[in-house]
């Protein structure tokens, strides 16, 4: 952290095969996508060290049909990268959005939701057949994340959707803890726990990305603690951090560290991120973006908002800008 606060670079020379948009003017410029989604399983053959689950899938894929799943295990295991990894095998680019509908339960959890969203989703009827001609599985796939936030009389009322909708849709309930789930659900899913990456399955896949992104780093499998998507994220916050220069174990360290920890005060760091971002090159536009997410969050934190949720809403705003360069 301290090397962002004494100025570390926001801008990357990396070659990047993130997607391009075109900036006013008509020059493309870089989208900025996470490297977890940017490298996110796209078949099931990808999904790393959860073989009994991808063995079943497989199976389920080859007869074009599924069971109502539920997948539970601890955070960055592969849950969600494995239904829509299904999923895509399942209909292909071309139905998949109109045959997927992806809710995440922590932000959407009381009963209105399944009363709303879910049950019209699965009321709909879907046709047999691609728009080629070729045969499709005749049902949706209605995935909810983080099922186990859900109230106790939502998950009662997606229990009957779930019986009511049967011919018609497949349910994939992801969750952390399935002691939150109510039996009546998991009696009519088909369970599935994913274990903690090893270590080497770790490093396997982190070398990987390294090699795409072109990084040489050591440190991260012992801070992730088997959370794969935390190991992703904190490698290309260290590669944002330390765009020219090589990414040692302390970059790694110092990025996975927690600033409340470390006693920093929010209008401090506030106040030297304006200053490191005036003196860096990037535009008057990406300059403009920033200071004003700045002036909200100043106005946030003099209010009495939360320090640690108002330095994140800012870091997202700069890593989007810092992405456009």
């Amino acid at each position: 952290m301290q090397a962002f606060l004494k100025g570390a670079t926001i801008q990357t020379s990396r070659p990047q095969k993130d997607k391009v948009t075109a900036g006013p003017s008509g020059e493309k410029k870089a989208k900025a996508v996470p490297w977890v989604e940017k490298y996110r399983p796209k078949c099931v053959d990808e999904v790393a060290f959860q073989d009994e689950v991808v063995t079943v899938l497989k199976k389920s894929l080859e007869g074009a049909d599924l069971p109502n799943l539920l997948f539970y295990g601890p955070p960055g295991t592969g849950k969600t990268s494995t239904i829509l990894a299904a999923a895509r095998e399942l209909y292909g680019p071309e139905l998949y959005r109109q045959r997927v509908l992806e809710l995440n339960a922590s932000d959407e959890r009381g009963i209105q939701v399944i009363r709303e969203k879910v049950k019209n989703f699965a009321q709909l009827t879907v046709a047999g057949t691609h728009p080629n001609g070729k045969p499709c599985p005749p049902f949706k796939i209605i995935i909810l994340d983080e099922a186990d936030s859900m109230t106790a009389p939502a998950q009662a009322a997606l229990r009957r959707t779930m019986e009511k909708e049967s011919r018609s849709t497949r349910f994939c309930l992801i969750c952390n803890y399935i002691s939150r789930i109510i039996e009546p659900l998991t009696s009519r899913c088909s369970k599935f726990r994913f274990k903690p990456l090893a270590s080497q399955i770790q490093e396997e896949r982190l070398l990987e990305i390294c090699d795409k992104e072109k990084l040489n780093i050591a440190a991260l499998v012992q801070l992730s603690e088997g959370d794969l998507r935390k190991a992703i994220t904190f490698l290309q916050s260290a590669a944002r951090l330390n765009a020219d220069k090589e990414i040692t174990d302390q970059a790694i360290i110092e990025i996975a560290g927690n600033m409340v920890n470390e006693g920093y005060a929010a209008t401090q760091i506030l106040s030297q991120l304006h200053d490191c971002i005036l003196e860096k090159d990037i535009t008057d536009e990406q300059k403009s973006a920033i200071f004003e997410k700045m002036a909200v969050v100043g106005k946030c934190l003099a209010d009495g908002a939360d320090e640690y949720l108002q330095m994140l809403s800012l870091c997202s705003v700069i890593m989007q800008q810092a992405g456009q360069s």
